[in-house]
């Protein structure tokens, strides 16, 4: 046979697939173009993921003990997961079987720090890294037997292993060994030697005859050539592994039969549009950003001939998005602003992130799912995990839905075998309310149950910004209309207008507050600032029949306190329908005497007999208080008095210690209230979030006395309804600051939680309707 007549070679027929592949998935780029809507759910998709349950990983410790669940993988039946945690070097399992009660399993001790999890057959292959330093890095591949978890094989890796990833047919896995920089050496410049490289390991059927491959990638990108540090790889269906590598702004193609760099390419930049680069306690997505490089991080192949890309960033980029391209390096998608304005409008933009990388989508996964090709691009700093979907052919991405996760998701594995997804959020900080934890979710045949609070986009497709959801109060003319406030986390106090009669509820406007009367300027002039900004610590508001509303502002500090000096007063105030301030009230001079630090926290106002009286509620006893009661404040409108009762609180019911206190209040009529009493413990450590009603029928409330002890009129409560079961619904951990309440006149009510402005939070707001609960 003449060579002209030779068969191709297997890399060769490799090569002609990827090209003629990457050429038919689609004949052009596409670019997220802004949308009217976001989050109008699609319900011609008849299918949606929604979370059943979630896993706090110290399960498998206790709860006392700091963990991290950072990459998970999943037994081939997909009833047993396992995951890496770095800080008690170890992995975890975790019997999923009935994902809605996940129950641990135990975990593997490790001699070093699991950076990645990936399973074949009945193996769990662990990456660990060893390194005694950053210039003389280690590691080793663990292979544990899933069933006995037994310790079967121990490899050698030649550096500091980052991700794993197995190839679809089983014959190889692949190693990142990134060799990660100091980044507090030569202020984390590179190149930092020594240079990472790919591990190649080719699987037999008997562990004891793996052996392993190394890959050198030196020589490729323009930045550093010479210190690739390869952060992630996939494994495509021709055995060709992508991987990234995230500081060099690069990607390169390995054919594992060979071992040998098949194509490499620059990943590129991208211009971003309205998207916020200032970080001013204000969200503000009103900037461009120019060829930012997009440095990607996780990838995933969406079909043998494309992949999809997280662009985190790291040195010098980070383009907020996410990106698909062929496999000859084109482009085929790129998401340009779009996460950015999807995450605003849900109220989980992490504001504090501005400067640096906004969201950073840090990893991707890709499955199908019966006839339904999905696309999951995780969030790391706002909480979420976005799903979008992608057609048979077209590599144009739609977006469906976004899940809330953890704090920090790290790890995204579809189980579509089961019509299950997990994600491994890592962050643990027992203190701020925040465990790692497991998030499983269930394509179900319904809608959507995240998000329930949504803002409708302003004029040109730009994001309506929101967070911090600190009251509720209804519209008094309009049942179907609500406004809330967010709190001190941002700055120029609004005021927002929510019609409740969608799914989920929609933030249709905001009215932002000024002084034009110098009404606060005249009471704390510190509380406006130069530019006429109004910045309060909004936690509570109240509508009037005309219209207008009165609002609550939690003073900050506590007078006579060393480590929380006094700052700023306890405020009722007083705004019309434009935002005008037209009064500031403050509480008698012997109140603000004792004040503490938890101060206002509820306002409901009263009319009765032509005359208002405007209620409000304390978080905590003040000092001189009696022992667990707290104050309900009544000022008379019209003689300008303040009266006092005692509400008595519940002592605390955590293992974890904390307080209790009262977060909102709502008149029922006949003058009875609702108050929403919670303690100030999240997840596993919550224990008391509960709605009770009072009424102050028969009792005098009194003024305030100039000394000595306030022996106020004590209320009776009664329980009305127990949050935690209704919070544990969601399949999430329980939230710790139920702060909104409100009642409409036949009897449902609806609460909302502070989402803390995605700061130290998963960023979740829960909305939460309860039907007849007031009859």
């Amino acid at each position: 046979m003449s060579s002209k007549y030779k068969p191709f070679s297997v890399k060769a027929k490799v090569l002609l697939g990827l090209a003629i592949g990457a050429q038919l998935v689609l004949p052009f780029t596409a670019v997220a173009a802004p949308s009217k809507d976001l989050f109008s759910a699609d319900l011609k998709h008849k299918r949606y993921f929604n979370r059943i349950s979630t896993f706090p990983v110290f399960k498998n410790t206790n709860i006392d003990t700091e963990t991290v669940a950072e990459i998970v993988a999943a037994s081939e039946d997909g009833k047993v997961s396992v995951y890496t945690d770095a800080e008690t070097e170890s992995v975890g399992f975790v019997d999923i079987a009935n994902p809605n009660q996940p129950a641990p399993l135990g975990a593997v001790a490790l001699d070093g720090e699991p950076t990645s999890v990936a399973v074949v057959g009945r193996f769990a292959l662990v990456a660990v890294n060893t390194s005694p330093s950053f210039v003389s890095p280690s590691g080793e591949l663990i292979v544990i037997d899933m069933t006995s978890k037994n310790i079967v094989g121990e490899f050698q890796l030649n550096g500091q292993p980052d991700a794993v990833a197995i190839s679809p047919n089983k014959k190889y896995a692949a190693i990142a060994i990134e060799n990660e920089r100091d980044e507090d050496f030569n202020d984390c410049a590179l190149p930092q030697a020594p240079a990472g490289f790919l591990a190649i390991v080719d699987l037999a059927p008997s562990v004891e005859d793996w052996q392993i491959r190394d890959v050198d990638l030196q020589g490729f990108s323009d930045l550093y050539p010479y210190d690739p540090e390869p952060e992630y790889v996939d494994i495509n269906a021709f055995n060709v592994a992508a991987v990234t590598l995230q500081e060099n702004n690069h990607i390169v193609l390995v054919y594992l039969p060979t071992g040998k760099v098949i194509k490499q390419f620059s990943a590129g930049n991208v211009d971003l549009s309205n998207v916020d680069t200032v970080e001013n306690d204000l969200i503000e997505p009103n900037s461009d950003l120019a060829a930012v490089l997009r440095e990607p991080d996780g990838i995933a192949w969406t079909s043998p001939f494309s992949f999809a890309t997280a662009n985190e960033g790291d040195l010098a980029g980070g383009s907020r998005g996410f990106t698909i391209f062929g496999a000859r390096g084109n482009v085929l998608y790129e998401s340009n602003s779009g996460m950015e304005h999807i995450i605003t409008g849900m109220g989980h933009y992490p504001e504090g992130r501005s400067e640096n990388k906004g969201n950073e989508p840090e990893n991707v996964a890709f499955a199908r799912y019966r006839n339904n090709n999905f696309l999951f691009v995780g969030s790391e700093r706002s909480g979420l995990v976005l799903v979008y979907r992608m057609g048979p052919i077209s590599q144009k991405p739609r977006f469906i839905q976004a899940l809330p996760t953890g704090v920090k998701p790290e790890g995204i594995l579809p189980i579509p075998q089961r019509n299950l997804l997990v994600v491994a959020s890592e962050e643990d900080a027992r203190d701020d309310k925040i465990r790692s934890s497991l998030s499983i979710y269930q394509l179900q045949k319904t809608g959507p149950d995240y998000p329930t609070v949504v803002a409708k986009n302003k004029k040109k497709g730009a994001p309506r910004p929101w967070g911090a959801l600190s009251g509720l109060a209804l519209d008094k003319a309009n049942f179907n209309t609500a406004y809330s406030v967010h709190d001190s986390f941002y700055r120029k106090s609004r005021i927002y207008k929510i019609k409740l009669n969608k799914k989920p509820v929609r933030i249709i406007d905001e009215i932002i507050l000024n002084d034009q009367l110098g009404q606060l300027a005249s009471v704390d002039a510190s509380l406006v600032d130069a530019e006429g900004n109004v910045n309060l610590d909004l936690e509570g508001i109240s509508t009037t029949r005309e219209g207008e509303f009165w609002l609550v502002s939690e003073g900050s500090g506590t007078v006579g306190s060393g480590s929380r000096p006094f700052e700023s007063l306890n405020l009722l105030i007083s705004a019309d329908q434009n935002g005008t301030i037209t009064q500031v009230i403050t509480l008698p001079a012997s109140v603000n005497a004792r004040q503490i630090r938890f101060g206002l926290e509820g306002v409901t106002s009263v009319i009765e007999d032509g005359e208002e009286t405007v209620y409000v509620a304390f978080q905590r006893e003040w000092q001189d208080d009696v022992e667990n009661h707290v104050r309900i404040g009544a000022y008379n409108v019209a003689d300008e008095q303040w009266k006092f009762y005692y509400y008595p609180i519940e002592t605390p019911l955590s293992a974890n210690g904390g307080w209790v206190g009262l977060s909102e209040i709502d008149y029922l009529g006949n003058q009875q209230f609702a108050v929403i009493e919670r303690d100030n413990q999240g997840g596993a450590d919550a224990a008391l979030k509960r709605i009770y009603k009072f009424s102050i029928a028969g009792l005098s409330p009194m003024e305030d006395p100039e000394s000595g002890t306030p022996s106020f009129p004590v209320v009776s409560k009664t329980l009305v309804r127990d949050l935690m079961p209704v919070l544990g619904e969601s399949g999430g951990m329980v939230l710790e600051k139920i702060e909104g309440l409100l009642v409409k006149p036949n009897g449902d009510a609806l609460i909302v939680n502070d989402n803390d402005g995605v700061d130290d939070s998963n960023g979740e707001t829960q909305l939460i309707k309860l039907k007849r609960l007031f009859n």
